[in-house]
């Protein structure tokens, strides 16, 4: 698989649970349009599923989970709005993941950033391997924003002071850091990970149907109270992506330029 491959969610099934596997090795399993889209897709198609009791949600390869958003897409921004459109899209799409009516886990092994994090935050359940890295470290890497929803659902997990030190230091946070703060559940060895989630998953064939939907969206009730309205980090997003440094940043990944920070 190419680096410009649009790349593909798979979808399968087994035993009553549902597993989607991020494919695009070649690139980390950076999202493309495409592959959000199918996310999306398969997240409608998954809710009308009543064989379905439980979703894992993968990378393929072993190398990492998603790692963001592929960084080529930004070459094509032009406007603020453009920005803004955007992070409406990954709201969407995540909002999808996180309002899915089933229990949903995120199978993490290697890099989980950006993007990445957004869709495994969104899980109700991330169980990792201990090669986990997990963070949004655009503060060294495009010098973007984030939309408040995403921001608030890492608040939510990490607390402000982690939040803090993933957003503003870009700092990744190790397997058992994660464990210890509650960003992921329980730590697994590789060779027995794929088991552990297929044995929890599965398990929810034995709870009460409604008892499990009706807790999930009752907590999601309150999660939503907390959060701010979506448009109140677009003035942030908008100056961020319409930055010379956003554009000096993409076309270092595209182009392999140097630049350097310039806060405009």
């Amino acid at each position: 698989m190419t680096q410009s491959d649009p790349g593909e969610v798979h979808l399968s099934k087994q035993a009553g649970v549902a597993w989607l596997t991020f494919d695009r090795t070649a690139s980390r399993n950076a999202m493309t349009w495409e592959m959000y889209d199918q996310l999306e897709a398969h997240c409608e198609a998954l809710e009308q599923d009543p064989e379905v009791v439980a979703v894992v949600m993968r990378g393929a390869g072993g190398e990492a989970f998603v790692a963001g958003t592929d960084i080529k897409q930004f070459a094509r921004f032009e406007s603020g709005d453009d920005a803004i459109d955007y992070e409406r899209r990954i709201d969407r799409v995540v909002g999808r993941v996180e309002r899915l009516p089933k229990p949903t886990f995120a199978l993490l092994e290697g890099f989980c950033v950006g993007g990445g994090a957004a869709i495994a935050l969104a899980c109700d359940f991330r169980i990792a391997t201990p090669s986990l890295k997990f963070g949004i470290p655009i503060a060294k890497t495009l010098g973007n924003c984030l939309s408040v929803t995403n921001v608030a659902r890492l608040v939510d997990y990490a607390g402000p002071a982690r939040a803090k030190q993933v957003l503003m230091a870009g700092d990744l946070v190790r397997a058992d850091e994660a464990l210890a703060t509650g960003l992921v559940g329980e730590l697994v060895e590789a060779d027995a990970i794929e088991a552990r989630v297929a044995e929890q998953a599965a398990a929810f064939r034995e709870r009460a149907p409604l008892t499990v939907r009706a807790a999930k969206e009752v907590i999601q009730r309150v999660l939503d109270e907390r959060r701010p309205a979506s448009d109140a980090s677009d003035d942030w997003i908008a100056a961020c992506y319409t930055s010379d440094d956003f554009k000096a940043a993409v076309d270092k990944f595209v182009n392999k330029t140097p630049f350097s920070w310039r806060g405009h």
